[in-house]
């Protein structure tokens, strides 16, 4: 796409798509000290709060934030991407429409680590409707899009200056499950590349599968990792709702949050087939807590130690910690912590495990809390800004 057509405002169901950049302030930020991380916050544009992509700047000593600022204005770039350089963020548009057809886009970025500033590059359609989660792969040249009103997942090439190619895949998923309201077809939430780079799991809450591909980073494909060209998948209970799904660091193990009934599923990962095999799924409420209406499961972090995990529950507004065994793979609960805000929909974990960050969807407001790395408690620290509407959370030296 030339830069004369990604500067321009593309329709879109009743919005305006604008792709432009936006200076952080009448004055360059100051450049990042050793201490400091660059923070991107990814949020829904739809309540006239937000405008784009905000950055801000944590205090890794202090667990401070900086007042955030726009980086970027784009039309809800739900979920964020950073390239494993450095240079380039790529965002999910969860939108109704692209260039007159019915999908999704995805936004690629060139990142000022001095500033913060967001500059595009271009952009391209997500292979499907409504986006909601994207990933790099390890090696920064493939972009992978879950589509989850289409029900698809797609992968996207990309240039050696950060630019993204058209889909080189879309795969279209088919099934249903058990809840006549929410199953009756696919809905790929999120999509993940595991330590190795070798496979791409796809989290579908319409099927309560997580689809597993071999990723061809040659080609920037998905494939089927099967067999004989089989489809490998791996399930869960019938109405789970498989979600969000986070790797282990350092073990063979994988975590799924299911949105619907509350629960987390570890799985036990084979780095050379790429099959999950489960190992005990959990409630991600507290003790004596039982699932109510309105409640849901969103976001799931492995701590950068792998000795804890984290989860959150909206409607019960909480975020749960608990202990994993790293001989088993196996979950206890430890705490449950509320977010002082409404409907936390993501949160992130800065690099160093020292702080939790979460995005307060329905109150407009991130809190940042402390981590006990003994106990993987949270802490307040007293500090919440506001943000219209956050969705995700992703950090930079």
């Amino acid at each position: 796409m030339h830069r004369a057509a990604v500067m321009a405002i593309l329709g879109i169901a009743g919005v305006g798509l604008a792709f432009a950049s936006t200076r952080v302030g009448s004055e360059a930020s100051p450049p990042a000290q050793s201490g400091e991380m660059l923070v991107y916050v990814g949020t829904y544009t739809n309540n006239e709060k937000s405008k784009g992509i905000y950055v801000s700047r944590l205090d890794l000593a202090s667990g401070r934030l900086s007042e955030p600022q726009l980086a970027a204005e784009t039309p809800s770039p739900s979920f964020l991407a950073i390239a494993p350089n450095g240079r380039y963020l790529y965002a999910a548009n969860e939108v109704r429409s692209f260039e007159g057809q019915q999908t999704g886009a995805v936004s690629a970025f060139a990142i000022d680590r001095a500033s913060g500033r967001l500059t595009p590059l271009n952009q391209q359609s997500s292979g499907g409707s409504g986006p909601a989660h994207l990933t790099v792969d390890r090696t920064g040249r493939v972009v992978l899009v879950a589509n989850y009103g289409g029900g698809s997942a797609a992968s996207l090439p990309v240039e050696p200056d950060g630019r993204l190619k058209p889909p080189a895949t879309v795969v279209q998923y088919t099934g249903s499950s058990a809840n006549p309201k929410r199953q009756t077809k696919p809905y790929a939430h999120s999509v993940n590349v595991d330590p190795g780079n070798r496979f791409a799991y796809v989290a579908d809450l319409g099927t309560d599968k997580v689809h597993i591909h071999r990723l061809n980073v040659e080609k920037g494909t998905l494939e089927e990792a099967g067999a004989g060209g089989a489809r490998l998948e791996a399930s869960v209970a019938p109405g789970s709702g498989p979600r969000h799904l986070s790797f282990h660091p350092k073990a063979p193990y994988a975590y799924l949050i299911n949105e619907m009934l509350l629960t987390v599923t570890a799985f036990r990962h084979d780095a050379s087939t790429g099959a999950l095999t489960e190992v005990q799924t959990i409630t991600t409420l507290p003790p004596g807590q039982d699932a109510q209406e309105g409640f849901s499961t969103a976001e799931v972090l492995v701590h950068p130690s792998g000795r804890f995990l984290y989860g959150s529950n909206r409607g019960h507004d909480s975020i749960t910690v608990f202990a994993i065994d790293e001989a088993t793979g196996r979950l206890t609960f430890v705490a449950n912590e509320p977010t002082q805000g409404s409907f936390p929909r993501g949160f992130g974990i800065d690099p160093t495990g020292r702080h939790l960050i979460v995005g307060n969807q329905r109150s407009d407001s991130v809190v940042v809390f402390r981590i006990d790395a003994q106990t993987g408690k949270l802490t307040p620290t007293g500090q919440t800004l506001s943000i219209g509407a956050p969705v995700s959370f992703k950090f930079l030296q």
